[in-house]
């Protein structure tokens, strides 16, 4: 399959949490090598359909394999999602799913320079069509925004001395490659973590700005609630702080009623209700499958349905 093998996090915790209907219409917001998106497929009946998205054009190849008239998928981002499921003829669904970060075939393509393990060109655009590479936003970025978003979006707490060795560098030439970065952060950096290279934070910290991750995330949840319908579902599956923090406040907010006035005069009945209800706990992978995929250890899972509000 075009770039790459790509094991689906939560796969059957996340399928189960959209209670997928035979004759409903689900949106798998990141298809990347369609694990989350096959097992939908499986559940649903001759009625059924299915819209995948996805924003990077490899992920798009590997989705058009997939021979199923109920199925589509859609290049472009998640935080476009009303926009693109207007554009496919879709104004409610019965389930949305969120699994967010970076696939497995971007992390393991060096060309695509998400990865410090080999040499690359430091990229790490999920859409290598649109915007700016991590090198040409190093290369014009003044020092206290490359602080910023090293502090911000990797915290790491030598985000200082990091951004100050990065410009001294680009003093003497660009900085170009994968191995070139996490060279300077590993000088920079005086003490590292166990079991982990020093430049993880780092590399974190570019690829989630970039490609503009949290504030995609941040456009797309409010979009997922207008269109599910009354019982849909919501599922989110995050990989670190940042995005859980976004995912956890968002779904408590819409899962509380709108504060009104003290002694407003109104029935129980008359409240505004909330736009969600919660489901359960945060979902963690199991041990074993942590044991079969690494990449699953920090993986949250979040649920909310649809009220009728």
């Amino acid at each position: 399959m075009s770039g790459g093998s790509h094991t689906a996090v939560l796969l059957e915790q996340a399928v189960d949490g959209l209670k997928v209907r035979g004759d409903g219409c689900y949106v798998d917001c990141t298809f990347g090598r369609g694990g989350h998106s096959r097992r939908i497929l499986a559940r649903l009946g001759g009625a059924g359909r299915l819209i995948a998205l996805d924003r990077d054009p490899q992920a798009v190849a590997a989705g058009g394999e997939i021979d199923d008239g109920r199925f589509r998928i859609l290049h472009g981002r998640f935080g476009r999602l009303a926009e693109l499921a207007t554009q496919a003829g879709i104004y409610g669904v019965d389930g949305i799913l969120l699994d967010l970060g970076v696939s497995s075939p971007q992390l393991d393509d060096p060309a695509r320079g998400f990865s410090f393990r080999r040499d690359a060109p430091l990229d790490m655009r999920m859409d290598p069509g649109a915007g700016v590479t991590a090198a040409e936003w190093l290369a014009r970025a003044p020092e206290q925004e490359i602080r910023e978003v090293i502090k911000n979006h990797g915290e790491e707490r030598f985000a200082k001395q990091i951004a100050a060795a990065i410009v001294a560098a680009r003093a003497r030439g660009p900085v170009g490659t994968t191995r070139q970065l996490a060279a300077l952060v590993a000088e920079a950096v005086p003490t590292r973590e166990p079991q982990q290279d020093p430049a993880t934070r780092t590399f974190q910290a570019l690829r989630i700005h970039v490609n503009q991750e949290l504030e995609e995330l941040s456009l797309a949840l409010p979009q997922c609630v207008e269109l599910l319908r009354p019982s849909g579902r919501l599922v989110v599956i995050s990989f670190h702080s940042l995005e859980d923090r976004i995912v956890k406040r968002f779904l408590r907010g819409s899962a509380s009623p709108d504060r009104l006035p003290a002694r407003l005069p109104l029935r129980a009945s008359e409240l505004p209700q909330p736009k969600l209800k919660l489901l359960g706990r945060a979902a963690r992978p199991s041990t074993t499958e942590i044991a079969a995929n690494p990449r699953a250890r920090s993986a949250v899972m979040r649920v909310a349905e649809r009220t009728a509000a």
